[in-house]
């Protein structure tokens, strides 16, 4: 049944009621070519020591330690070079007193060598098929020598499913022989543009008409967070021809995505689908600014994004409640970081529910900063672009100044810690 009256929740708790209804999805085999920002679906756990053999760090010569142990500028020593060996390559001949084997970066360390000394600090002396090395320095044991398991024991957790696919772990999965990777289904998310006033974005303008930017908006958004987004075109303000786009979408898709028609208009339409689709409406209003008309609705197990058709309130209701309904279902941390920081500048506006200011953040010595930037109202496109952050303000407050600290999420970083959690 459509909630009728329209009381606003939180913003937490429509979160929660968000994710009441995770995905179920499936894991895929991906080529580790094709992994990239793909998210894992399994832990990855070391099966040997990394590195797997004692190894040299440097170019240079393994020798044993107690050879030097008297070595010094007006007493060097003297060091027979028995031996050759690249990386790649082992040792045929093992070390005895008064001996050394030229070894180069990455090669196993030869039996009887207890340190390695760099070509810089020493003399090298080649006489008829004997050559020598001078060494005016002792050396430890253990020295310059990169010891088998000091990055990586065999049995260590070295990655954590949920965890998305950076170059780095490109890097471990590559050194563990993983040439396919566990990882999850995207999701598939369908999205509808609605508004009779929307025109693609090639058209040129006309008179009371503006570009859909928001589907394109959402879209990169849903792929930013690891789902897979379909842009399924732009409704018109027309009841029956909404009803039977979202009726037939949403059994095809993982979720779906309406911008517009969830407010109090004659044409918005989006409540009265609900209805007649049957569908149980979780919410229809968070307390929140921007988006505070944001929808969600439930339809045998599958979830309807009602967002707003301003810009910054559609990107609002993406980040806050699209991204942990995504990645939640992946494992992964579904939440912007939250931090505090320094207010740079006076935002003087009442605050009657949370607001959601787009915003910039800076790092400087004296500490963390945080601007807002463009104008702060629900349908600025600008504020978004130029934005790395939100501003939380609490709902009931009267305005901030500059110098005032403030809670603020970060989109460069995720979390899974509930930042609305008290």
């Amino acid at each position: 049944m459509v909630v009728e009256r329209r009381k606003p929740i939180s913003i937490g708790e429509a979160v929660v009621r968000v994710l009441q209804y995770p995905l179920q999805l499936e894991v895929e085999h991906v080529h580790i070519g094709t992994s990239l920002d793909r998210i894992l679906a399994e832990d990855v756990v070391a099966d040997h020591d990394v590195p797997p053999f004692d190894r040299s760090p440097y170019d240079g010569f393994a020798l044993r330690a107690e050879d030097t142990r008297h070595a010094s500028t007006d007493s060097p020593v003297t060091l027979e070079v028995i031996e050759e060996i690249g990386a790649g390559q082992v040792a045929k001949q093992k070390i005895e007193a008064g001996q050394a084997i030229r070894i180069m970066t990455g090669a196993a360390i030869p039996e009887g060598a207890t340190a390695v000394s760099m070509f810089e600090v020493v003399k090298e002396t080649k006489r008829d098929t004997k050559a020598t090395i001078e060494l005016k320095r002792s050396f430890k044991e253990g020295q310059n020598i990169a010891k088998q398991g000091e990055d990586t024991e065999e049995g260590s957790m070295l990655i954590q499913k949920g965890t998305i696919i950076t170059p780095g772990v490109i890097a471990i999965l590559s050194t563990f022989g993983y040439s396919n990777v566990s990882v999850w289904r995207k999701p598939r998310i369908g999205i509808y543009a609605t508004g009779t006033e929307l025109l693609d974005i090639d058209e040129p303008l006309q008179p009371g008409k503006i570009r859909n930017s928001n589907a394109y908006m959402i879209a990169a958004q849903i792929r930013n967070m690891g789902g897979e987004p379909v842009y399924l075109g732009k409704l018109a303000d027309d009841f029956q021809t909404c009803f039977e786009a979202v009726k037939s979408s949403i059994e095809v898709y993982d979720a779906l995505i309406t911008t517009g028609g969830v407010s109090v208009g004659d044409f918005d339409y989006l409540p009265d689908i609900y209805q007649e689709l049957g569908a149980r409406t979780l919410f229809n209003k968070i307390a929140m600014r921007p988006g505070s008309v944001t929808t969600v609705a439930e339809l045998n197990g599958k979830l309807l994004f009602g967002l707003s058709g301003n810009p910054s309130a559609c990107f609002v209701g993406g980040e806050l409640l699209v991204r942990p309904f995504i990645l939640k279902s992946m494992q992964s941390n579904p939440f912007l970081a939250k931090t505090r920081a320094t207010l740079s500048k006076d935002f003087p506006k009442p605050n009657p529910f949370t607001r959601l200011v787009r915003s910039q953040v800076n790092y400087s010595p004296k500490g963390v900063y945080v601007t807002p930037t463009g104008l702060d109202k629900s349908s600025s496109v600008t504020a978004i672009a130029e934005a790395d952050a939100f501003i939380i303000l609490p709902g009931g407050t009267r305005g901030f100044m500059a110098g005032d600290e403030v809670d603020v999420m970060l989109f460069s970083k995720e979390s899974s810690s509930n930042p609305w959690e008290v």
